[in-house]
């Protein structure tokens, strides 16, 4: 049986177009084998990148009850944030435009649901003390 699990890390001070470069890589590739990858690339967004894995892949064992070896990176993209709009004096009096981008970076991993795990229900037997 399959199943989904996913996380996103918005407003990522970041263009996307430069984002999309790391993502493209591990995009469809094994969720350790992407791990090894964004580990050794030598561009900024890949720490950032390889924790929001990390993080998809905490969340695919603790909340979906996947198997951690049968994940598989089945979709990640970037989509653009807010733009921060900035001037820079120029010379004769004249300021020119500065658009500082973010990024909104999503990744979804699916692998085998784990049939000997049971999720967790919420405690119902918890008192709140007042």
């Amino acid at each position: 049986m399959q199943g989904n699990a996913r996380a996103q890390l918005r407003f990522f001070r970041m263009s996307p177009r430069k984002v999309r470069l790391i993502i493209d890589v591990i995009r469809g590739m094994n969720a350790k084998e992407a791990e090894v990858q964004l580990q050794f690339l030598n561009k900024k967004a890949s720490a950032p990148v390889l924790k929001l894995l990390r993080s998809a892949m905490a969340n695919a064992v603790q909340n979906s009850a996947l198997k951690k070896e049968s994940l598989v990176v089945s979709s990640a993209f970037v989509d653009g944030g807010p733009i921060l709009y900035r001037w820079m004096p120029r010379a004769f009096g004249r300021a020119s435009h500065i658009r500082k981008r973010t990024s909104h970076i999503t990744i979804v991993l699916s692998g085998e649901v784990d049939d000997g795990v049971k999720k967790k229900a919420p405690d119902a037997t918890k008192v709140q003390a007042s």
